[in-house]
């Protein structure tokens, strides 16, 4: 695991509103200065937001020049790290976050891997395009389109507190909330 510090501007738009809905569940779940994982991240804008109310966030995309835009805080409660999630193996492996963030990006192979790495009590929160986005526009390839159902189906074992799967702002996309049983 690669992290590396970065002072530059981070060029981002509005965060998910999702995170604000459930900014005081996410916070219950880093209690003991556990991490929330904002993987995929690309230019950070959810992270970021978490990362200015005060939690640990870890970002996480295989782009440095996506990571090197994210300005990271100056009390240390964030990081980069630079990892490509679809290489073989998971890079997951024996790690746990409070909650890991997911949005538009889906590689199938790892949902067992994001599961296991959220500690009991910990968060999803996962958006990503469905495949009616590609009647819309882009992604079209069923590879990065969830299936009907799917994200529910992944995570129908977890306490749901949000989910949703329909048109939002032009694009067809399914959202989960969720936090994972506790032994």
């Amino acid at each position: 695991m690669t992290l590396q510090t970065s002072n530059k501007h981070c060029a981002r738009t509005e965060h998910s509103p999702l995170l604000e809905t459930y900014l005081a569940p996410l916070q219950s779940a880093c209690k003991d200065n556990h991490e929330v994982l904002d993987l995929a991240c690309g230019f950070g804008r959810n992270g970021q937001y978490l990362a200015e109310q005060g939690l640990s966030v870890i970002f996480a995309d295989r782009s440095v020049d996506a990571l090197d835009s994210i300005e990271l805080l100056p009390e240390g409660n964030s990081r980069h790290w630079q990892v490509d999630f679809e290489t073989p193996g998971s890079p997951l492996s024996g790690k746990q976050f409070a909650a890991i963030l997911v949005f538009r990006y889906l590689h199938r192979n790892l949902f067992d891997s994001i599961k296991q790495a959220i500690k009991p009590g910990g968060m999803i929160i996962y958006e990503t395009f469905t495949v009616d986005q590609a009647k819309i526009g882009r992604p079209k390839n069923p590879n990065f389109l969830l299936e009907s159902g799917e994200l529910n189906e992944v995570f129908s074992t977890w306490q749901v507190l949000h989910q949703f799967e329909g048109i939002d702002n032009e694009n067809a996309i399914a959202q989960i909330v969720a936090i994972k049983p506790k032994p």
